[in-house]
């Protein structure tokens, strides 16, 4: 989820087992030459994420960590390519520890559709998350370094 700490904890995670990391936010933002909030306002949500899930299908990293938006699991191409090169892990955090963590979603560059709620993406992703992941990390209440080490030692 927008919020969860992908670009951090994918940040400490890489540089902790020496690997390179790729934000896939920055990605996309690079590649269009438009901050994220501009592509859903240009694109709308459905052409957003068809952009999204071509750029992150073409996504070649090697010895990275990778750092997705929390709408790439609509993506099924994808997220079976992002599978099919590495370890997916869910960064698991209640509604309401989201909720405290965000701000103006659309300033953020949230994929919402007209009319939908943060609860309503809340409840329309987790599914999608814990179905593609490899691994789920339960993140409430930690610090970090918890979570870093929670991950590499399943990934060793």
């Amino acid at each position: 989820m927008p919020g969860a700490g992908k670009s951090t904890v994918g940040v400490v995670l890489a540089k902790s087992m020496g690997l390179s990391f790729v934000d896939c936010d920055l990605v996309i933002q690079e590649q269009t030459g438009m901050l994220l909030h501009e592509l859903i306002a240009k694109e709308g949500a459905e052409g957003f994420r068809q952009l999204e899930n071509r750029i992150l299908t073409e996504l070649s990293a090697k010895h990275s960590v990778i750092a997705t938006g929390g709408s790439a699991v609509y993506g099924k191409e994808a997220m079976r390519h992002l599978r099919n090169i590495g370890t997916t892990v869910y960064l698991e955090l209640s509604f309401e520890a989201i909720e405290d963590r965000l701000g103006d979603l659309k300033e953020r560059g949230v994929l919402m559709r007209p009319g939908q709620t943060l609860r309503d993406i809340y409840d329309e992703r987790v599914p999608l998350y814990q179905r593609y992941a490899d691994y789920t990390i339960n993140c409430e209440n930690k610090r970090i370094r918890e979570i870093v080490s929670g991950i590499s030692a399943r990934l060793s």
